[in-house]
């Protein structure tokens, strides 16, 4: 049972350390994108679905991070054992990276 809690352990911090390189790299695209559109007036119009996208990108990391702490905090307020749809959730987020 212990080497699974660890899996589980280690799946999750995985999952987090990906969701934050996700968001890292996101913010820093972002970033560059707004001084691309920023020099001309014109550029907002191509570059704007681009955009769109990265953000799209950030709210989704955002969704999945409060979902591991909903989780982590219904695990730690529980009887320490995860529920079957709590283990399908976590999953399906690891997954989705």
């Amino acid at each position: 049972m212990k080497k699974k809690k660890a899996s589980v352990d280690s799946c999750i911090s995985e999952a987090i350390e990906n969701i934050n390189n996700d968001r890292a790299l996101a913010m820093t695209l972002l970033t560059d994108l707004m001084e691309y559109i920023r020099d001309q007036d014109e550029r907002h119009q191509h570059a704007g679905p681009v955009a769109a996208k990265y953000l799209e990108t950030l709210q989704r990391s955002n969704e999945q991070l409060v979902k591991l702490s909903a989780l982590l905090h219904k695990k730690s307020v529980a009887s320490g054992n995860l529920t079957n749809i709590d283990k399908e959730e976590i999953y399906s987020l690891i997954n989705e990276e």
